[in-house]
């Protein structure tokens, strides 16, 4: 049925998880989707729409380019079972993490480190130095380029740590 969360075809698994391989690189696409995720498909195209898993949406699949946005729980999935190897890592200097846990963007000047394999555009995990989870964003600048330029935004957040907290909060 369309519009609710249902059980995904062994083709549309298949199909997430090489987007997530694709995106991400390795295996994450059997990291991020495990056996037991949910799909919700558009009303009207049927394609698949949301990827969720026990409840939470872990990505949302892009109708535009056909690529993931991940979520902030799809984020931390990520994070917590690939630890310091997760992908597409963004590494903010101390004293800056509240800010983007915010939602706010972050420069290149604040940037620790960042996995040269980023792209702009790319879909990107911000951390603090220990590898905790900040902020979901896309990719302004290369990963290289964030960490030799020192003027300039590096990351679109899209979604901070805060602003989860905050939204799952409310009644």
């Amino acid at each position: 049925m369309r519009g609710t969360m249902d059980k995904p075809t062994p083709w549309e698994l298949r199909r997430i998880r090489g987007v997530a391989n694709y995106q991400f690189g390795g295996q994450t696409g059997r990291i991020l989707f495990p056996r037991g995720v949910r799909v919700t498909r558009s009303p009207r195209t049927g394609r698949v729409r949301l990827i969720t898993y026990r409840g939470k949406v872990l990505a949302t699949l892009r109708s535009n380019d056909g690529l993931l946005s991940l979520t902030i729980d799809g984020a931390k999935r990520l994070v917590d079972r690939m630890g310091p190897e997760a992908p597409l890592t963004v590494k903010v200097k101390e004293g800056f993490e509240e800010f983007i846990k915010k939602g706010r963007s972050l420069f290149a000047k604040h940037v620790l480190e960042a996995d040269p394999a980023i792209r702009p555009r790319s879909e990107v995990l911000i951390v603090d130095k220990y590898g905790r989870l900040l902020a979901v964003g896309k990719a302004v600048l290369s990963g290289v380029e964030m960490t030799s330029f020192r003027i300039g935004l590096a990351v679109k957040v899209r979604r901070g740590l805060c602003e989860m907290e905050r939204t799952s909060s409310q009644p």
